[in-house]
């Protein structure tokens, strides 16, 4: 008994390494994004900045797992097994949601997630217990903790209202007063604005990033708590005169203010969010410890009563938890991908939209701008004309490859900081992942980096981002109350079981991510990224000539392959594959959208004359990718209803006359495809001809397939033929005018 019980320990620490790995892909967006999306510094430099902050916090943590012992259950009314199998429930869930949501690069709040885990499991066991009580006394308020639970939704409202109404309230002063034309009015102000950022970087180093620290004594958390105006005002006078000084030598104080709020935020979510990756396995060990000490022989009946105690991780933990925290920052390629998100629905210039558009969104930009139509009708003109002068962006100054300035940057950092450091000493729950997201939102709404060909876009984003952040609690709650039940009735055999499954799931999803990244790689995304930054309008006609020639490459040869793909599986009556075609379809659609959103914005960004010259031919280009697809999905739904509901197949006579032609026009697809990938149109006139051929013979084989329906008994499926040849004339036909149109627009 007690040597599976040690498996399972192990197994949990195991877990606990897989969650410190994707719990820190996931709450990398708190510490990275303000730097990553000024440039502040290099990448690596901006990495291991960020790395010491990590190692530092989570080192000197004193590892208080208070919430995980006997936050959420009352340990002294559950036994051992009951609890390890609460404990490892929470692991398994945590682990593979934590990962989904990595995955789908969508931050959430590692503390949400193990706290509805912990209740879920919890609740589960409860009703069991309450359920077998013969004395009929037990109540959920005894076996549960619902406080913690309530002050964390709690929690959730007020970090999304507040860090988003204070962020954009914040960020339009800052705004206002030093304009994106900053660095004048620095001059004067250097040192009231970085004494300022710096007092609020440092308090919240001390409140919130070192609390936890081995060398914090309750009598140096007193005395801080006691001298708290003291120190801001002296850290205040000291940086705001270092930060002016430092002005006048020519060194950039937003540079090194950002970079001090990564290494604050860092450390700060290393000390604090900890307990949410190793408190439980931590929790496990004692209660092990506790069951084994005492002798106990039935772990059904022994009670934790040990866990309502407070205990102190040993710095062997805390050092392989810093240690493996760093190497999850540095190589997680989901980190960058949550980050990712975060960066892409602030940016202040147009660019890639991550997200689509979705209705709530479009009803939210209708009424604001109806709203901002009515502001302009009611209040005076030379208004408007003040504030566009304020907020004009002309003059912005960005690094290379920067998504807003570091202005901007600064306003993130000091207000997140702000934001949790008075959360903290309310005893409010606020959310780092939540704060930080929401005021990063509110500020790029300030800047009005959410413009009207965009703003629909972001919208979606954030709406889908703060979705996932309710789902989280609730997903959470549901699945490990499951998991709990099944491990509980099901014994050592589903435990294992359960653990392999996580594992299993973990490796597949990583799989599957790389794969999926690989392909997105493959199409034109790092062409699209030299149009974002280029400033040259003649490189940039040319990087989206590149792109458009990419982009329509990649759309030939998925039809190519597709139409023959679906031919067969119709001729062949293969219903998965035409529905795995359907699938493909539709993806592609939504690809060439996103593609044409790209290219519009490098399009505009081209001399005016260029653009009226090109826009024609670029118009009828992408017209013709997307008619492409649609052609395809004309053509495979009535051959996917049709092998669906079995009726009677097309002839043999036609599958034999139909498959020349179906080579030929797959040929002329791929001759058309390298022409255009490798901007030789020498043979565009002898394709053109190729392609009329091939129109000419489907136009005839369609002909005397519709005089001889006259007296086919079977009229569906002559119907079905009939479609067929129409749709592939129709690919033939679009793919002769995509060539002429892209040679009209390279030229």
């Amino acid at each position: 008994m007690a040597t599976f019980y040690v498996g399972i320990l192990c197994f949990l620490f195991l877990l606990a390494a897989f969650d410190l790995l994707v719990g820190v892909s996931n709450d990398a967006v708190n510490f990275l994004n303000s730097s990553i999306g000024s440039k502040a510094a290099p990448f690596k430099v901006i990495l291991l900045i960020a790395a010491i902050g990590v190692f530092v916090g989570a080192t000197t943590s004193n590892g208080m797992m208070d919430i995980a012992r006997h936050g959420i259950m009352q340990p002294d009314l559950f036994s051992f097994h009951e609890v390890i199998c609460i404990f490892l429930a929470v692991m398994v869930t945590d682990v593979v949601l934590l990962d989904v949501f990595n995955t789908l690069g969508m931050p959430t709040s590692t503390t949400v997630s193990m706290v509805f885990e912990l209740l879920g499991g919890t609740f589960a066991i409860a009703m069991l217990k309450i359920a077998g009580d013969a004395t009929h006394t037990l109540e959920f308020a005894d076996l549960i903790n619902t406080d913690k639970a309530l002050s964390v939704i709690l929690g959730i409202f007020l970090s999304v209202i507040v860090a988003f109404v204070i962020g954009t309230i914040v960020q339009f002063v800052v705004r206002m007063v030093f304009t994106f034309d900053y660095k004048p009015k620095m001059k004067y102000l250097a040192g009231l604005f970085g004494g300022i950022a710096v007092t609020t970087i440092i308090h919240f180093l001390l409140i919130n990033g070192l609390k936890s620290a081995t060398f914090m004594t309750p009598e140096h958390l007193e005395w801080i708590h006691t001298h708290t105006l003291s120190i801001i005002f002296i850290c205040f006078v000291v940086s705001g005169a270092l930060m002016q000084v430092l002005y006048w030598m020519k060194i950039d104080i937003l540079r090194i203010i950002v970079l001090l709020g990564t290494f604050s935020l860092a450390t700060a979510f290393a000390g604090n969010d900890l307990v949410n990756f190793i408190g439980v396995p931590l929790a496990g060990y004692s209660s092990f410890c506790d069951f084994s000490a005492n002798g106990a022989n039935n772990p059904d009946q022994f009670l934790m009563g040990s866990l309502n105690s407070s205990a102190h991780t040993p710095i062997i933990f805390l050092i392989a938890a810093g240690c493996i925290m760093v190497f999850a920052l540095i190589t997680s390629k989901k980190a960058h991908n949550v980050v990712k998100t975060e960066l892409g629905l602030s940016k202040q210039n147009e660019g890639d939209e991550m997200f689509g558009s979705s209705a709530v969104a479009r009803s939210i930009v209708r009424n604001c701008t109806a709203f901002g139509k009515f502001l302009h009708r009611v209040l005076p003109a030379g208004l408007f004309t003040w504030l566009d002068g304020r907020f004009n962006t002309d003059k912005m100054e960005m690094e290379n490859g920067a998504v807003y300035d570091k202005m901007r940057a600064t306003v993130n950092l000091v207000i997140s900081s702000l934001l949790i450091a008075f959360g903290t000493s309310m005893k409010l729950p606020l959310s780092t992942t939540y704060v930080t997201f929401i005021v990063a939102m509110g500020s790029s709404l300030s800047d009005r980096a959410w413009g009207r060909d965009s703003a629909v876009f972001r919208i979606t984003g954030t709406l889908s981002v703060i979705g996932g952040w309710f789902i989280t609690a609730g997903v959470a709650f549901c699945i490990c109350a499951v998991v709990s039940l099944a491990m509980f009735w099901g014994g050592q055999v589903i435990m294992v079981a359960f653990v392999i499954v996580a594992i299993g799931l973990l490796v597949r999803s990583h799989l599957k991510y790389s794969q999926k990244e690989k392909e997105q790689h493959d199409q034109g995304d790092n062409v699209f990224e030299q149009i974002i930054h280029s400033t040259d309008k003649a490189k940039t006609l040319e990087l989206l000539k590149e792109h458009t020639r990419e982009t329509n490459s990649y759309i030939l040869q998925f039809v190519a392959d597709t139409f023959r793909s679906l031919t067969d599986a119709f001729v062949k009556e293969d219903l998965k594959t035409l529905r795995k075609n359907i699938k493909d379809i539709d993806n592609a659609k939504e690809m060439e959208k996103k593609i044409r959103r790209r290219e519009l914005i490098g399009l505009r960004k081209i001399e005016e004359n260029t653009a009226i010259v090109k826009s024609t031919w670029f118009h009828l280009d992408r017209n013709c990718n997307m008619q492409l697809i649609y052609c395809l999905k004309r053509l495979c739904e009535p051959c996917k209803e049709h092998v669906d509901n079995n009726f009677t197949p097309i002839s043999a006579e036609n599958v034999k006359e139909f498959m020349p032609l179906r080579e030929a026009v797959t040929q002329y697809m791929e001759q058309t495809r390298e022409a255009i990938i490798n901007n030789d149109y020498s043979k565009s006139d002898s394709l053109a001809i190729t392609g009329d051929e091939i129109k000419e013979q489907l136009s005839e084989l369609r002909h005397k397939h519709e005089k001889a329906m006259q007296h086919d008994p079977n009229m569906r499926s002559s119907l079905i033929y009939l479609s067929l040849l129409q749709e592939t004339q129709e690919l033939t036909d679009t793919t002769r005018h995509q060539l002429r149109a892209s040679h009209r627009f390279q030229e």
